[in-house]
């Protein structure tokens, strides 16, 4: 029995001391060994911390030969939460892109439940709070140096005054906000029961307890007092610095009820389920309108975050995931309501309260499941809330009794294994499952890290080499699909290009060339295979397919098919209908390129890139008059930008006196090119076709 104490201590003490150390290292924690600095550390810290916690957890479990939990009312909303985002990654249309976001994400559901169960008193809860405090001290700190230059950090990309550990001054902010909120209600009730002892009870034991309670006290202000000045130096920073781009409340709600009512092929799916949790970059690319546009500092950026949290769950989780959230926050609020002593209340109540108002990242979501977490360990402990906040306890019994009974943790029935096993075994398999997944991906995200960091210098057969080996060890991100392809597509650009003019190049080297072109084509293929509804895929073929027109057979059908879908995918992009134009424009098609260009200015007549093109179609139909409209049009559009003025000018002048535009170098305004182009091949070289569609994604 002392042996068996002894191994559950160390198991809590352990236990402990790993959530410990997640919540003071998770703000801060950054590398540069990865393609995100950012996130990824955080979830890889995330990630491996809660296997270990589910690891000793079993071991736990084992030792007692009972499955003990703890109750809260929080459990039903975060488990069907849960089961909706699963589902709704399940059923979309780029399911890779949606379960790899899911994980993450189902890390911090799981770490919430591992809080509530691993913090039995005040003590340990005491402990977590200061962890939390730590952490978010340090990255106050980091804010303020940064702030005034002061860099303490040896990474060239940390020296800037607006650098956060977080990535996002705004995700800083509700970080801040939300520690502080922890460490000012602590303060508060100190003071509080502090005046109350004082006029009750002038004990000597009292006292002790008293001064005690100082000491934790002073340690909360210093803490309070640092996360205050980070705070006051973000609010300044995301109002001057670098003011963050969120994305208007209008169009959260007009893309969030698109998506649930308009996809077609998918109107079941769509409405209970929406897009795929973590693809709301998908749902705004096509179901933003033209007026979008008119924000000339949002329209050409694509927003991952919809305007808030509860929006972003509508459209990526449909009307399940919604209500399922809105049943949590109705649990959230009683428990506020019936007990106000809390010491999680104030920080938990901001949270929601920005759920409500801001998109919420990664790192502020499981922020909120932590603090959820603490939340519902402090309510335990309060006697007022006890009979909702409970350990109960699982065990198999005699079959006229039912299978599986629920009872107090004190019965002395006899314990059997078996249920505990088969729990273990299923917690094992699960931790299993995400930590196999969860080493490819950041294997696989760290090896590509080392191709960018190859081709920054210029060795391009390194940088084939690790991008294989990233795509062959996790293949299911488009994004590294995409660079590929452009890395086959310019090493064999690079091939060709260094043959000397008017030679043949041999036949090993052509079949190079060809091998690389064919890769390029299957890896960008691949990517539109992968995550089929992301416009960038087919706009990545289309300029794969367009680099090839003349060396590749059908490349030019296959480039505007493709860039077509592209289109589709996002409608009400300019820059979409400027690069189909180009096309046409390569192709010698001048009615169809002009129809392009005109369509561009249609959806924003201020862009001065449609204008410029469309002047060019015009010159070389032969109308000037018109073409001189557009330039003109482009004169008034680039009057602060000195470069492209005096261009447009050079080019109105050459116009103007009989001569063309063409003549005049294109440096600030360019014509719509390819970014690369593979030498005409006679015959051409047959090469595969993109991929069809899929029918909501048409």
């Amino acid at each position: 029995m002392e042996q068996k104490n002894e191994i559950l201590s160390y198991i809590q003490n352990l236990s402990l001391f790993l959530l410990g150390v997640l919540f003071m290292a998770f703000p801060v924690i950054f590398t540069t060994i990865t393609t995100n600095p950012i996130v990824l550390p955080k979830q890889m810290l995330l990630g491996a911390v809660v296997i270990v916690l589910l690891i000793l957890q079993v071991i736990k479990m084992l030792t007692e030969k009972s499955v003990k939990l703890r109750r809260t009312s929080f459990d039903i909303p975060i488990v069907l939460l849960t089961i909706f985002s699963f589902l709704s990654g399940i059923f979309a249309i780029n399911r890779a892109d949606s379960l790899t976001a899911f994980v993450p994400y189902f890390l911090g559901i799981l770490g919430f439940f591992l809080i509530v169960n691993i913090v039995k008193d005040k003590n340990s809860l005491l402990f977590l709070m200061f962890s939390l405090m730590i952490g978010a001290v340090l990255l106050s700190l980091l804010s303020v140096l940064s702030f005034f230059k002061i860099y303490i950090l040896p990474f060239p990309a940390t020296h800037s005054q607006t650098f956060t550990p977080l990535g996002s001054e705004l995700e800083q902010e509700i970080y801040l906000i939300a520690a502080f909120s922890i460490s000012f209600y602590y303060l508060w009730r100190f003071f509080r029961s502090k005046a109350r002892v004082q006029e009750q009870d002038y004990s000597l034991e009292a006292n002790k307890t008293t001064n005690q309670a100082t000491a934790k006290a002073v340690s909360f202000g210093a803490a309070s007092f640092i996360i205050l000045l980070g705070i006051i130096v973000t609010t300044y920073a995301l109002f001057t610095l670098d003011k963050p781009p969120i994305l208007p409340i209008e169009t959260g709600f007009q893309t969030a009820f698109s998506e649930i009512s308009l996809d077609s092929g998918r109107i079941v799916q769509g409405f209970l389920l929406g897009s795929g949790f973590g693809t709301y970059a998908v749902d705004f690319s096509r179901w933003k309108q033209a007026a979008f546009n008119q924000n000339n500092d949002l329209w050409n950026l694509t927003f991952f975050r919809s305007s808030n949290f509860a929006l972003e769950l509508l459209a990526t989780t449909g009307v399940l995931g919604l209500c399922a959230f809105i049943f949590l926050l109705i649990r959230a609020t009683k428990e506020i309501r019936s007990v106000p002593q809390n010491k999680m209340l104030v920080s938990l109540v901001s949270l929601l309260i920005l759920s409500l108002l801001l998109p919420l990242g990664f790192v502020t979501q499981t922020l909120f499941l932590i603090i959820l977490g603490l939340f519902a360990a402090n309510q335990g402990l309060i006697t007022k809330a006890q009979d909702r906040f409970f350990d109960i306890e699982l065990q198999l019994v005699a079959l006229k009794k039912g299978l599986i009974a629920m009872e107090a943790p004190h019965s002395k029935n006899e314990k059997s294994l078996i249920l505990p096993s088969a729990i273990a075994t299923l917690i094992i398999l699960i931790a299993a499952w995400i930590g196999y997944l969860g080493m490819q991906y950041a294997i696989s995200d760290i090896t590509f890290q080392k191709s960018l960091v190859a081709a920054s210098q210029n060795n391009g057969s390194l940088t084939y080499e690790k991008q294989a080996q990233a795509i062959s060890t996790f293949p299911y991100r488009d994004g590294f699909y995409r660079v590929f392809s452009q890395t086959n597509l310019a090493l064999a650009n690079t091939l060709a290009s260094q043959q000397p003019r008017g030679a043949s190049p041999s036949a090993q080297i052509q079949q190079n060339i060809t091998t690389l072109i064919q890769q390029s084509i299957n890896s960008a293929r691949t990517a539109t295979t992968i995550a089929p509804q992301t416009y960038l895929n087919w706009q990545n073929l289309s300029s794969i397919y367009r680099g090839l027109i003349g060396f590749g057979q059908n490349a030019e059908s296959f480039a505007i098919t493709t860039a077509q879908q592209s289109i589709n995918l996002d409608p009400n992009n300019p820059q979409q209908y400027i690069s189909l134009g180009g096309i046409h424009y390569q192709l010698g098609q001048w009615d169809n390129a002009q129809s392009q260009f005109q369509i561009a200015i249609a959806l924003k007549p201020d862009y001065a890139n449609s204008h410029y093109n469309l002047g060019h179609v015009l010159e070389q139909k032969g109308d000037k008059e018109n073409a001189l409209v557009q330039y003109q049009i482009v004169r008034s559009l680039v009057a602060q930008d000195k470069a492209s003025l005096e261009q447009i000018e050079k080019e109105i002048s050459a116009l103007q006196a009989g001569g063309s535009s063409a003549n005049v170098d294109q440096q600030a305004l360019n014509i719509e090119e390819p970014q690369a182009q593979l030498p005409p091949q006679n015959p051409p070289v047959k090469i595969p076709p993109p991929n069809v569609a899929t029918e909501s994604s048409r």
